[in-house]
């Protein structure tokens, strides 16, 4: 897949609008029930970055990061900031943050993720674009070092460790990420006017998967 790995600017996407989208199909039966079912099994987000922008000099940064992915041909990392680390939204990114392995004795390739929970319920979402030098690893309680004790693949979110975990060993991470998403348009209307009167072009978009 065509994917560029550079971030959005990080000042253009705060204050844009978007979130998680589902795909359900619903129908209804004769007797008024209804079957749900879902072809996804990830949700996909969508986003407004046209409503981060503020001052001409935005206006000139987006064109440019627009042109250079050649509008939706190339996707590109995307800073969500209401949904971007391990850790709660008042709380440091810990390695105790999220579990995303036991050991077996032998598997030593571990795909970062993080899970969502509502009561029982609870849904685990693949990381692909972890942030570099944001990783914190661990085995159980004990942290462990990158270099040493494991390895990152920025571009897939693969952890490789150096030795297989013991067979019932948590592996546990902390780490902020990115989106990987696409613009959803191959146009950018923009009028140097209307900015100017507090009007935002609309700019859509849309996680890809990697």
């Amino acid at each position: 897949m065509s994917f560029h790995e550079i971030r959005f600017p990080a000042s253009l996407s705060f204050g844009s609008v978007g979130g998680p989208e589902r795909r359900t199909d619903v129908v209804t039966l004769a007797n008024g029930f209804e079957e749900r079912n879902t072809p996804w099994a990830h949700s996909r987000r969508r986003y407004d970055a046209g409503l981060g922008l503020r001052s001409l000099e935005d206006m000139e940064q987006l064109i440019a990061f627009f042109e250079a992915r050649q509008g939706q041909l190339f996707g590109f990392r995307w800073k969500d900031w209401s949904d971007y680390k391990s850790a709660r939204a008042s709380a440091e990114v810990d390695f105790r943050d999220q579990v995303i392995g036991q050991g077996n004795g032998v598997k030593t390739r571990f795909q970062i993720s993080k899970t969502y929970r509502s009561g029982p319920v609870q849904y685990q979402r693949p990381i692909t674009k972890p942030v570099a030098g944001s990783l914190r690893l661990g085995l159980g309680q004990e942290a462990l070092k990158e270099g040493i004790d494991f390895t990152l693949d920025l571009t897939t979110g693969v952890v490789t460790l150096s030795h297989p975990p013991e067979r019932g060993i948590t592996i546990v991470a902390g780490y902020e990420f990115d989106v990987p998403v696409r613009f959803d348009t191959d146009r950018l209307q923009t009028s140097v006017s209307s900015f100017q009167a507090g009007e935002a072009p609309n700019v859509p978009v849309v996680e890809v998967r990697v």
